[in-house]
């Protein structure tokens, strides 16, 4: 048996006045969730700028920010 069941079940026993306890409980909870909006993507965020990387872009770019600071940089070809 779910979570749900086991409470629609128990739920479905108590007297009227208790299930309405029940549903102000459960929509208390409900009200201090987070409602956050959902996260839009760099990618789609930036899209008009119509900027193309390729994956030796982005190789060439940290091997140019890290260069000197790590021992698995690349070197320059």
């Amino acid at each position: 048996m779910t979570v749900k069941e086991a409470v629609l079940e128990d739920l479905e026993t108590l007297p009227a006045v208790k299930q309405q306890e029940v549903l102000d409980f459960v929509q208390f909870l409900k009200s201090k969730e987070v409602k956050r909006k959902p996260r839009r993507s760099l990618q789609g965020s930036l899209a008009h700028l119509n900027i193309k990387w390729t994956e030796e872009d982005m190789r060439q770019a940290r091997n140019e920010m890290w260069r000197g600071y790590t021992k698995d940089t690349e070197d320059e070809k």
